[in-house]
């Protein structure tokens, strides 16, 4: 089966968007009519006029676009799950807020903000404690921003990205667990990562600088600390694909960041930052095949991996992504 063909044809005829995010194989990422990182292609879905929405990612980012615009109807055509986001839910958020209070920090005191790879329980969460979401783009403010209550700042999943924050606005923070006392930090990180990015390490930057003395190291705030203080240009997606787009042709540059992504960056002296293939297992899951699947059942009006968020749990989601907004 030519499944290009039969996709085409199926969006001509269904009341429907597909949206790839940029670590989509580049088969699937073509057949999308929105692409974009995770917030971006939520926001890009509640403005699109479509009622439904196949989206080509992660299972977050379904929900994501689910609790924006509850209006539409979001498929998926593989709910692929972000390790990342599988390392906190409910349970240990909870075992995480009563590791604070027994160091003797009141849960009066803490405002968490949660990054955007996350689960919606664990949005709620932090909605109902008055929290906001973040993205690697705006990470910086949102974490400002909270600094003025006063408060200490729990953040979660990803550790490196909240540690490489604090670090660039010169707070102390800790990752709990790793022995630090979180009553003298500012910043107190919950102990997740992206599988994918802990696969660059200063190893990697050393060989490029030997090889290449003048090329630029360009990384996403996933990355360990240790690697991003050795870069010339720490950024999220977003952020990595305006500056490597706005390099000299002839400027080499080694980019820490998913396989997919950086393959489609330019066309020539761009290198990725490791020895190994950085390719995210759960993004590639999807197929064309199962992109066309998707489609077929909603046509024969037996739909497939639909996502629902029950109505408490978006109600509070919903409440730190619009703090967010606010913000930003």
């Amino acid at each position: 089966m030519d499944y290009v063909k039969e996709i085409e044809k199926l969006k001509k005829e269904l009341d429907v968007t597909v949206v790839g995010h940029f670590y989509q194989k580049d088969e699937v990422f073509a057949m999308a009519d929105i692409t974009g990182d995770s917030l971006e292609l939520a926001k890009k879905c509640k403005a699109d006029k479509a009622q439904n929405v196949v989206f080509c990612g992660v299972g977050f980012m379904g929900q994501s676009v689910k609790i924006i615009a509850p209006e539409k109807r979001v498929f998926m055509p593989r709910v692929a799950c972000c390790s990342m986001a599988k390392m906190i839910d409910k349970t240990y958020f909870d075992a995480s807020m009563d590791f604070m209070q027994k160091h003797g920090i009141e849960k009066e005191g803490i405002l968490p903000i949660t990054y955007i790879n996350s689960d919606a329980s664990v949005k709620s969460e932090v909605g109902k404690m008055g929290g906001l979401v973040c993205t690697s783009s705006n990470a910086y403010k949102i974490i400002e921003r909270g600094l003025k209550s006063g408060k200490k700042i729990f953040f979660m999943p990803d550790r490196c990205l909240g540690q490489n924050f604090a670090n660039e606005m010169g707070l102390r923070s800790c990752v709990i667990g790793d022995g630090q006392d979180p009553k003298e930090c500012d910043v107190i990180c919950f102990d997740g990562f992206c599988s994918v990015h802990q696969l660059f390490t200063p190893d990697d930057v050393a060989f490029y600088r030997n090889k290449y003395p003048e090329i630029r190291i360009a990384v996403h705030p996933e990355c360990d600390p240790e690697v991003c203080k050795l870069a010339d240009f720490v950024g999220s997606t977003s952020q990595l694909i305006k500056y490597v787009q706005a390099l000299p042709k002839e400027q080499k540059v080694a980019v820490g960041t998913e396989y997919n992504l950086v393959n489609r960056m330019r066309e020539s002296n761009t290198y990725v930052l490791s020895a190994t293939k950085p390719e995210c297992p759960t993004m590639n899951e999807t197929t064309l095949q199962d992109l066309y699947e998707c489609l077929a059942a909603i046509k024969a009006e037996k739909p497939i991996n639909e996502i629902f968020v029950d109505e408490e749990t978006a109600k509070y989601a919903n409440l730190a992504l619009e703090r967010m907004l606010e913000v930003v």
